[in-house]
């Protein structure tokens, strides 16, 4: 069983994220075969360019889009600089102007993707989940190294779960 062990705030410069835009979950294995993740890297120099404007950034990101009324929205890709480039084929989605509400789900790596009390430990903690004009919340699972690839001494990792806030 999985646990929410951190709750936090990250204030986060403006950040761009490119990626592709699915109807549902799934879809890693052909970010593996065609090397799309090392693109991204490369595109915007290296995981050293966002690591410089975010302490957490460098992570493979699953983000999600749930709006009332309307299908959901899945993507797989990076948050980067502002003035990445985006590679012919993919999306960029622009978030500027706020923050993030951290949680640090604990548990074995098929345990940890539960992500359902994450929004109420965040907004227990103060912070307003931020809505973009259509009333969309986005979320993502921000899978880091090495707290989420590489397993403690009881086997268990350590994935962080976002969701965009409202700055203080």
């Amino acid at each position: 069983m999985a646990e929410i062990i951190k709750v936090f705030r990250e204030n986060v410069p403006t950040l761009k994220f490119i990626g592709k835009k699915y109807a549902n979950f799934g879809h890693w294995d052909e970010w593996w075969e065609h090397g799309w993740f090392d693109l991204l890297e490369s595109t915007m120099g290296s995981i050293d360019t966002i690591l410089a404007l975010w302490e957490n950034g460098g992570g493979y990101l699953g983000l999600e889009r749930r709006a009332e009324g309307e299908p959901f929205a899945y993507y797989i890709g990076m948050l980067t600089p502002a003035d990445t480039p985006v590679p012919e084929g993919f999306e960029a989605i622009l978030f500027e102007g706020l923050d993030l509400g951290t949680v640090w789900i604990y548990g074995a790596e098929d345990a940890v993707h539960d992500t359902s009390a994450a929004r109420g430990k965040i907004t227990d903690a103060g912070m307003k989940i931020w809505q973009d004009r259509d009333g969309a919340v986005w979320s993502f699972e921000n899978c880091l190294c090495p707290r989420f690839t590489t397993p403690d001494e009881t086997g268990n990792v350590i994935l962080d779960y976002c969701y965009f806030i409202e700055k203080e």
